[in-house]
């Protein structure tokens, strides 16, 4: 399967989807006074300093999910003669993702916090670096979902470098906002405060889309649609993508 536009999009909506999750986004704010060692007000002041470490930071957990997606194509890879039944399995996996985000039936394995804690950041900047990375390696129960559909979906792609650039732009639409947050962290935090109320439905639609991905996966329409879309991509533009 070839790794088309629209497969990017979803990898890079799903990241941004993570980023704006329950256990995501109302954690930024730690995540930068713990990375930078700054207060939010310091960070204002300091805002090279506070970009270079969420630069880092983001670097880390970036290097975690191309690992991941470098391993989920090279199963995909082994297991190419039976590439239909893989999608299908995927297909039902991102299902099962999808229901249990839409609130369907809950699990206590899926509830269970998943996040790696660290007491004590080591100094300087390959701590921020080292902190993105347990963030990647440890993700909590709202991220699963929805980096585990990914996963799944790289696991189809027909060569490794084709998932480890499905999962970088998974990284990117995570760690996009967190950059933009960095450099701006008192607008974050107003919009934060009008944005809160919407978060469950933020989690629904996530869970619509990972349903919706299932579905064609499973039926095997994905990879028709995804050539259909790509067959009206203009010329120019499909061959710099």
């Amino acid at each position: 399967m070839e790794t088309t536009s629209v497969g990017l999009l979803i990898a890079f909506t799903a990241g941004g989807l993570s980023f704006l999750s329950p256990c995501v986004l109302p954690l930024i704010p730690s995540y930068m006074s713990f990375i930078t060692g700054m207060s939010l007000d310091e960070m204002g002041e300091h805002r090279g300093a506070a970009f270079t470490h969420a630069l880092l930071f983001v670097s880390g957990f970036t290097l975690i999910f191309l690992m991941l997606g470098a391993t989920a194509s090279s199963v995909g890879r082994l297991l190419q003669f039976h590439q239909v039944w893989l999608e299908r399995f995927g297909g039902v996996l991102i299902i099962f993702f999808g229901l249990y985000l839409l609130g369907v039936f809950r699990l206590g394995a899926l509830a269970q916090e998943r996040r790696v804690h660290i007491q004590n950041k080591p100094l300087g900047y390959a701590g921020s670096v080292l902190v993105g990375v347990a963030f990647g390696a440890g993700w909590t129960p709202c991220i699963g979902p929805i980096l585990g559909a990914i996963l799944m979906y790289a696991g189809t792609q027909g060569s490794m470098a084709q998932g480890i650039v499905l999962l970088l732009f998974y990284s990117l639409g995570l760690a996009i906002p967190f950059l933009v947050a960095a450099l701006a962290v008192e607008r974050f935090i107003k919009w934060f405060q009008r944005y809160r109320q919407y978060m469950p439905l933020v989690t629904k639609a996530s869970g619509g889309i990972l349903l919706f991905l299932g579905l064609l996966l499973l039926s095997g329409y994905f990879s028709m649609l995804a050539s259909w879309l790509q067959g009206l991509t203009p010329d120019f533009l499909r061959d710099r993508i």
